[in-house]
């Protein structure tokens, strides 16, 4: 059976408020950039492909499946942006209100903070005597003191807190060159030609896109890679059979 911690010796003690333990959750979605890049493009590619094969099963003409493609785009293009806004905009307000209310408590439990200062340190490698000195150092300082708990105790970079916009506009280029690739062979070819070209040219991007996510996430990249081409010729059978129904019934 584990041993209780003992509140007297836990130098968090006090601190680990809601307002801590939202900080620490909110840590550990922070920084997760470059997956959700690739994983921008990866949305791109099967949304367009689903719609594509769907509406070139149902024997729609080369200019109608060129239409439809650019609509799925643009639609989903802005769809996510505008979601990516949403989502960036209220994880900035969650911080700057968590902020606000650790700079309360900074204020109201100094000897508090500079004890959490001093196990931090020293957990990070530094002497007992050498910890103590920097915490002290450090909690003289109002601003710099703030903002060296802040990243030390709260694991949150106050300068970093996310751009919604950048989170906007980043997001809807990238959907927008993943929906771009399937889209592409139906400007230089058309019919069956056109449809395994699509189905070809997702697949590999695809597989780049979930190698890169297997990379990322520590898993071999040939997993990444063979889920991705799964997923891929999944959506590619079920929406051009989708199609081939749907034509048929309205034929």
């Amino acid at each position: 059976m584990a041993e209780a911690e003992d509140p007297e010796h836990d130098p968090d003690h006090g601190l680990d408020d809601e307002a801590l333990q939202l900080a620490r959750k909110a840590a550990r979605i922070q920084g997760g950039g470059a997956r959700a890049a690739v994983l921008g493009v990866s949305d791109g590619l099967v949304t367009n492909l689903s719609l594509i094969l769907a509406v070139a099963g149902a024997h729609a003409s080369r200019g109608s499946i060129r239409l439809a493609g650019f609509a799925s785009l643009i639609a989903g293009a802005f769809s996510m942006a505008a979601g990516e806004w949403v989502s960036v905009r209220a994880q900035v307000d969650f911080y700057r209100g968590l902020l606000a209310r650790f700079r309360r408590h900074y204020v109201s439990n100094r000897p508090l903070i500079y004890r959490a200062l001093v196990h931090r340190m020293r957990d990070s490698g530094l002497g007992e005597d050498l910890a103590a000195t920097a915490a002290s150092d450090v909690i003289g300082d109002d601003d710099r003191g703030f903002e060296v708990a802040t990243r030390l105790l709260l694991r949150v970079d106050p300068e970093e807190l996310g751009s919604p916009w950048i989170a906007a506009v980043s997001s809807l280029l990238l959907f927008s060159g993943g929906a771009l690739i399937p889209l592409v062979p139906w400007f230089v070819t058309s019919g069956t030609r056109a449809v395994v070209a699509t189905i070809v040219a997702t697949a590999v991007a695809g597989a780049t896109v979930g190698s890169i996510v297997a990379i990322t996430s520590e898993e071999p990249w040939y997993r990444g890679a063979v889920r991705q081409v799964v997923i891929v010729g999944l959506a590619s059978g079920i929406t051009f059979g989708v199609g081939r129904l749907f034509g048929a019934a309205v034929s």
